[in-house]
């Protein structure tokens, strides 16, 4: 029998299905789903909650004339399969296949793009304004997941809804989680309408209108109960407080029900907010039972949801088992994360110092401000935060943090390529935006064991310091039972010969390159110093100025973008030492980066071996042949 998901090819074909089958075809996408990211992995759990939800909208609206904006968009998987790109969706977050995320050169259905929280209500309202400014009539429609109303920028934009455009809707996404069990204030205040019993009867009954005579006026009648409800159990909702009119809330899973609602909804002319209440996981069990492994994860069992162990610690994971030994020395020691507990390992940490563990919600300027009010009163915080996140809390670094010259840590997991994700999530420029701000001291470690040396040595430090390690696990180098204090701004020499031709500076992951360049460099009859830069603020300039004076050509390898990256840095300290030695870099373009396999990315952008080889060609064929002592340290 043939599916109806194969039918649908655009959004005009789901409007020509009745209830009933619109019931089947979301079974259906709850079984490509998880049959399709089995294989590529992805963000299950956010998709399977969301599928009446994007059915009832595609339903009821008209993209591309409509606009639909998720916020983050990681929940955007069965809009994809509704509007044209059901044929490619198993290439889904493959190399040439489709986005895991809203891509606007993807598709003229995805009208905006995005990856971080929050964005969606500020871009909607532009997109609301500019509608009003030109005469139009489309519905402008933001879908943002409760997690993203712990957001700032959320707050910001409902500040300013009311004030700027007559016409949007909200639908806010209630289903308790964004990676980790949402906390705060708003959490709670979205539960307390949820749960409260006075509430939930007064609901029921207006659902029961809704069903029973259906239309306007069925609705016109479940808001009166709901203000009802409201009047008895808070002076004021937030919502209506902004001016924005809240209906719900409402059941997700209830294509009925959602379809009658959006009718209604679109007809008004004020912005409203709809809370609709969904399962994360819905129709899969094992993402029920493990909401925060499958919210997103790697390729997994169909049938059991069971996943390949690694046979090694992630980067994460050393960097929370290393902050928990130095918790246990440390009183001063504290652990902040933005919403990010299980991707950045501190739900590893919670356990053994719940004191000592803060998660602020994903509100990264805030969760940097918390911590440099915490620095300013003597406790050590160590803020772990994704670099592509960081981004966002730019201001606060500079300003509360480096101008005062306070002793946080920046823990910026993710540095380097995410590969499956993409350029939303990739790494690729935490040193452009770092290595220029006073007082700072920037780290990256070359493998496991120097990471915790690392976390040691910012423990001990009396001002801001950051360290950048990637995704997933590294060359699986154990780990000291002591670590050891790192001398601030010194590299680490691997190999030094006496007939040195070449310097290859490199950070982080791509020593072991470095070391396999050497060899090869050797076989062709040339010599070459590896060293391990280990700081991309402060460079090593005695160990810099001593190779510059001996060698023929000098190589930066770093896991960056080249332009304000650790290769400009080497080049600005030698034009301050008036010394003229060539430089060749190997980093990542003046370019975003799609997402793929790290390998073939490495590849079609020059990270290798052999594009290193052949910068460092034209320097080779004649040159220095002194012979020099390894420097001193």
């Amino acid at each position: 029998m043939a599916r109806i998901l194969d039918g649908i090819n655009s959004p005009e074909q789901v409007k020509r299905l009745s209830i009933a089958d619109l019931e089947l075809l979301a079974a259906e996408i709850r079984e490509e789903l998880v049959t399709v990211l089995s294989a590529n992995g992805g963000h299950l759990g956010p998709n399977l909650g969301v599928v009446e939800l994007t059915i009832a909208m595609h339903y009821v609206f008209e993209t591309p004339k409509d606009h639909f904006l998720f916020d983050v968009s990681h929940q955007a998987y069965v809009h994809k399969l509704l509007t044209g790109r059901r044929e490619r969706f198993r290439s889904i977050r493959t190399p040439g296949g489709l986005n895991g995320f809203m891509l606007r050169t993807e598709s003229p259905h995805d009208c905006y793009g995005a990856g971080h929280a929050g964005t969606a209500l500020s871009a909607a309202l532009g997109m609301a304004v500019a509608r009003d400014k030109a005469g139009g009539k489309e519905h402008i429609v933001a879908l943002a997941g409760d997690a993203a109303f712990t957001c700032g920028i959320t707050y910001e934009a409902l500040n300013n809804i009311a004030h700027h455009t007559k016409k949007l809707l909200v639908v806010l996404n209630d289903n308790e989680w964004s990676i980790d069990k949402n906390v705060g204030a708003i959490a709670t205040y979205l539960n307390a309408i949820v749960t409260s019993p006075r509430y939930d009867y007064l609901h029921e009954r207006a659902g029961k209108f809704v069903q029973k005579l259906g239309g306007a006026v069925a609705l016109k009648m479940a808001r009166k109960a709901e203000e009802a409800a409201k009047s008895m159990l808070w002076p004021s909702v937030i919502f209506e407080e902004l001016g924005i009119k809240y209906y719900g809330p409402i059941d997700g899973h209830d294509i009925s029900t959602l379809i009658k609602t959006f009718e209604f909804l679109k007809k008004q002319d004020r912005p409203v907010l709809v809370h609709v209440l969904t399962q994360k996981g819905r129709g899969f069990e094992p993402a029920m039972q493990k909401q925060k492994k499958f919210h997103g994860l790697g390729p997994y069992d169909p049938e059991t949801g069971e996943t390949k162990p690694l046979k090694q610690r992630t980067y994460s994971e050393v960097f929370a088992d290393t902050l928990i030994k130095l918790a246990n020395q440390n009183p001063k020691i504290v652990a902040i994360t933005g919403a990010m507990p299980n991707g950045t390992g501190l739900d590893r940490f919670q356990p053994h110092h719940p004191d000592k563990y803060f998660d602020v919600g994903i509100a990264e300027e805030h969760a940097v401000l918390f911590a440099a009010g915490l620095a300013a009163k003597g406790f050590k915080p160590f803020c772990a935060i994704y670099s592509t996140f960081l981004q966002r809390a730019f201001d606060p670094i500079i300003h509360d943090v480096c101008l005062q010259n306070l002793p946080v840590v920046f823990c910026m997991d993710r540095g380097g390529l995410s590969a499956d994700d993409g350029p939303t999530h990739h790494g690729l420029f935490d040193i452009s935006y770092l290595r220029g701000i006073p007082n700072i001291v920037h780290m990256v470690p070359k493998d496991e064991d120097e990471l915790a040396d690392m976390l040691f040595t910012a423990m001990q430090w009396e001002g801001p310091i950051a360290i950048r390690y990637p995704r997933g696990v590294g060359p699986g180098t154990p780990v000291k039972d002591v670590p050891k204090l790192i001398p601030i701004g010194k590299a680490e020499l691997l190999q030094h010969g006496e007939n040195d031709r070449v310097a290859i500076f490199a950070l982080g992951a791509l020593v072991p390159m470095a070391e396999e360049i050497a060899r090869k460099l050797e076989g062709q009859g040339f010599g070459a110093a590896v060293i391990n830069a280990r700081f991309s603020k402060p460079i090593d300039v005695e160990m810099l100025e001593f190779y510059a004076r001996s060698v023929d050509v000098i190589l930066t390898l770093e896991d960056h973008v080249l332009r304000g990256g650790f290769g400009s840095a080497i080049l600005e300290e030698l034009s301050n030492l008036g010394i003229a030695t060539p430089v060749a870099r190997i980093g990542w373009p003046d370019q975003f980066i799609e997402h793929g396999k790290i390998e073939p990315l490495r590849a079609r952008y020059g990270i290798t071996v052999e594009a290193a080889l052949e910068k460092l060609a034209p320097h080779l064929t004649a040159g220095k042949t002194q012979t020099v002592a390894a420097p001193k340290r």
